[in-house]
C-alpha cells in the first residue's frame, strides 16, 4: 500500500494537469445526467479549464438542451448552419488554437466519433497532448479508435465515474513502476504485431491494460523521482531515450525486430 505522501503527490501532479472538453453535439448528444458525469469524470484527469459544446440552433432538439448544458456549467457554441455537420470546422479551428494558447490543456476530452477528426487528433498528439474520447457504440470511426489515447462510450460514464470515486477514497494499489511498464509496452507490441494488429499508441495502451491489472494508463506509472507523465506519447518517449524501443509518428517500433510495427 503506497505511502501517504506518495497519495498525497500523485494526486497534486494529477491536479496540475489541465483539461479541456470540446463537445460535437451533432455527433454525440448528451443528456443532463450523462454531462453531469462527463464533467465529473473530467475533474478527475486534473483542473477543467475548458468545457464547450459545440451546436446549432437550426435544430430543435439541440436548442432545448443547451440550455440544461449551460446550467450545469458548458460554454455552449452556436455555429448555424444548415448543414448537418457544421459544428465539425469550428470545433476543429478551436482545438488547434487552444494549443498555443499560454492556458492550453494538457488533456483534450473530445466527445465525437466523427473521423474528419482524425487529423486534429494527430496534431495534438504531435504537440505532446493527451487526447481521450468519447463517442457513441456502433458510431466511432476506426481512424479515431486507433489514434486516441484512451477511448470511452459515452454510456459507460456514469460507471467511470464510480470507478474514479473509488479509486481517489481508497489507496490506490493500481501502481506500476516505469521498468515493469515497459517491458509491458514491448511485450504489448509484440503481441500486436504477431497478431498482425496495427500499433499506434491508442491500441497498444488498451493491449497493456488488458494483460497488467496495476497498469490503469500513464498515469499509473510510477518514477522513481515522483514525477508523474502527462500522457502515453512522453511514456513512449522516456522509452526510447532508454533505448527500449523506437517511434515513428504513432506507431512503435520494435528495436530487436529492425522493422515498423504495421
Amino acid at each position: 500500500m503506497p505511502h501517504a505522501n506518495q497519495s498525497s503527490n500523485r494526486q497534486t501532479n494529477q491536479q496540475q494537469l489541465k483539461v479541456g472538453i470540446y463537445c460535437d453535439f451533432q455527433n454525440v448528444y448528451l443528456s443532463q445526467n450523462i454531462a453531469s458525469s462527463l464533467l465529473a469524470f473530467a475533474k478527475g484527469r486534473g483542473s477543467l479549464i475548458i468545457r464547450r459544446v459545440y451546436y446549432n440552433s437550426l435544430f430543435e432538439n439541440q436548442v432545448s438542451a443547451k440550455e440544461n448544458l449551460q446550467r450545469i456549467g458548458f460554454q455552449c457554441e452556436d455555429v448555424t448552419c444548415s448543414l448537418k455537420n457544421s459544428a465539425d470546422n469550428q470545433l476543429k479551428s478551436d482545438l488547434i488554437d487552444d494549443v498555443y494558447n499560454n492556458h492550453s490543456p494538457d488533456t483534450f476530452i473530445l466527445v465525437s466519433g466523427d473521423g474528419d477528426f482524425a487529423n486534429p487528433v494527430k496534431f495534438l498528439q504531435d504537440k505532446d497532448k493527451n487526447v481521450i474520447i468519447f463517442a457513441r457504440r456502433g458510431n466511432v470511426k476506426q481512424s479515431l479508435k486507433n489514434l486516441a489515447d484512451e477511448l470511452y462510450f459515452v454510456d459507460e460514464l456514469p460507471q467511470l465515474v464510480v470507478n474514479n470515486t473509488q479509486l481517489e477514497t481508497t489507496e490506490i494499489e493500481f501502481q506500476i513502476n516505469y521498468n515493469d511498464a515497459v517491458k509491458y509496452l514491448i511485450e504489448s507490441t509484440k503481441i500486436s504485431l504477431s497478431q498482425g494488429k496495427s500499433t499506434v499508441f491508442g491500441y497498444i495502451d488498451n493491449l497493456m491494460r488488458q494483460r497488467c491489472h496495476k497498469y490503469q494508463g500513464f498515469s499509473s506509472i510510477s518514477m522513481s523521482d515522483g514525477k508523474k507523465f502527462k500522457n502515453f506519447s512522453q511514456f513512449v518517449d522516456a522509452a526510447v531515450r532508454d533505448g527500449k524501443v523506437q517511434r515513428q509518428g504513432q506507431k512503435l517500433f520494435l528495436v530487436e525486430l529492425d522493422k515498423l510495427a504495421a
